[in-house]
Parts: structure tokens; C-alpha cells; sequence
């Protein structure tokens, strides 16, 4: 793999690789691959690697960046991008802090790249944090746990911090009590969910946009690729060829 381009972060200036490597898998970490796959991805020229608490997989991603180290494959950590998410069960300004700490122990790290809030909500404190229950789904109070977030920034456990699946109203409703622009909003982004006003919003307030499930996301929880185009049918190419054709005509 050719050198990845990255893009600067309005909010910060700092960089971000443009193509990422995703660990969730559905059920979490079923597979038991993620540190082999993550080894092949480094070896492969990937530097951003994206994860989360939810996904069960921190550990195995961690355990590859030694191996990589020792053999040859970076020089040092820093030549990688490392996102994780916090979820939504710790999603309360107390709880904020031994979540990043547990996230970094998993990892192995002494600070992220990138650290979002994976949703805007909160479970009911004591309860399970998967699968969601509605009945457990409580407010998030935005000033407390944005806070939190920001002093993580601040105490240098993570040199950018940021949101994920935020909406625009949700957007705006944390921009009006920062102190630290969120640098990042990931969300899933296709041609089958083009977000297209979101995009809008969040380049004019200066926050970069991730894509998640950028070919698709038949099969999972979240989402379908359902799509039926005529222009494929009659040139006879794969979805994947149009979707990176989408992709590369919205990167900046």
C-alpha cells in the first residue's frame, strides 16, 4: 500500500490518516482474529486503526503494535493513528476518566490519537451495557460528560477527542456548551446514506467527518447496502468500484 493521505483536524491542526482499518465484527470479537488481521493490516501500510470498548477487541489490537515494533514493521508508536470510543454505559461525567484509563490498559498505550463518544446517550447507571435496553436509555447531560472528555484531552491521554453517530441537533446542543471543538464526527457515510446535510453542518463548524461502513453495512446491526443501479448493470462493474469512485469524489 502506497503512503496514506491524511487531512488536518480544523479544530487542532493535527493529522489524521484518510483510509482506516476497522476491528468491529458482529457478534463483538467473535472471530478471534484481530490481532492477526491487525498485524496484516500494518504490514499492509494501514496507520489508523479504529476502536472501541464495545467491541471487545482492544486488547488483541494492543498486543499487535509490540510485535509490529520488534519486527520491523513501524519504528515507533507514533507512526500510528489509534481511535477508541467510549460507550454508552460510561457515558456519565464520573465514569468518563476510568473509561479512558481501561481503554489505554487494553491497548497498552499511554495516550490515544482520537477519543469519541460512540453515541449521544446514556444507559442508567448499574445496567447492562449490552444489548441496550430502551428502558435503560436516560438523557446525556452533554456539560458533564463533554467536560470529562475535554480533561482527558487536557490531563494528555488522548490528543484529540471527538463524537460518533452525532446528528446535527445533537451537534449543536454540545457546540453551545464546549470549551474544545469536537474534532471529529464518525458516522456511517455511503451511497446508500449519503448524510448529506450533516456534512454540510459539520464542514461549516469546522469538524472532520469518518466514515464508517463505507462499502455497505449488509448484515449488521446498524444498517443495510441494499442498492439496485442501473449505471452498474450496464457497465458491468462492482459495487465496491462505485463506492470507492463515491469515496475518493468527497475526500478532502
Amino acid at each position: 500500500m502506497a503512503n496514506v493521505p491524511v487531512a488536518a483536524l480544523p479544530s487542532n491542526g493535527k493529522t489524521i490518516p484518510l483510509v482506516g482499518f476497522g476491528t468491529a465484527e458482529y457478534p463483538f470479537n467473535s472471530t478471534d482474529s484481530v490481532k492477526e488481521s491487525t498485524f496484516y493490516a500494518i504490514e499492509l501500510g494501514y496507520r489508523h486503526f479504529d476502536t472501541a470498548a464495545i467491541y471487545q477487541c482492544e486488547q488483541p489490537l494492543g498486543e499487535a503494535i509490540p510485535e509490529a515494533l520488534r519486527l520491523g514493521l513501524i519504528k515507533s508508536r507514533n507512526e500510528l493513528f489509534i481511535t477508541s470510543k467510549l460507550w454508552v454505559d460510561n457515558t456519565h461525567g464520573d465514569l468518563v476518566l476510568p473509561a479512558l484509563q481501561n481503554t489505554l490498559k487494553n491497548l497498552g498505550l499511554e495516550s490515544l490519537d482520537l477519543y469519541l463518544i460512540h453515541y449521544p446517550l446514556s444507559l442508567r447507571r448499574g445496567s447492562s451495557g449490552f444489548p441496550i435496553k430502551k428502558e435503560d436509555i436516560i438523557t446525556m447531560d452533554f456539560e458533564s460528560v463533554w467536560g470529562a472528555i475535554e480533561e482527558c484531552q487536557k490531563l494528555g491521554l488522548t490528543k484529540s477527542v471527538g463524537v460518533s453517530n452525532f446528528s446535527c441537533k445533537k451537534l449543536e446542543e454540545l457546540l453551545a456548551i464546549a470549551k474544545i471543538r469536537p474534532a471529529v464526527n464518525q458516522v456511517e457515510l455511503n451511497p446508500v446514506w449519503q448524510q448529506k446535510k450533516l456534512r454540510k453542518f459539520c464542514e461549516e463548524k469546522g469538524i472532520h467527518i469518518t466514515a464508517y461502513s463505507p462499502l455497505g453495512a449488509k448484515g449488521t446491526l446498524w444498517g443495510s447496502s441494499e442498492r439496485d443501479c442501473k449505471c452498474q448493470r450496464e457497465v458491468n462493474r462492482s459495487d465496491t468500484y462505485f463506492i470507492l469512485i463515491f469515496k475518493a469524489q468527497r475526500t478532502r
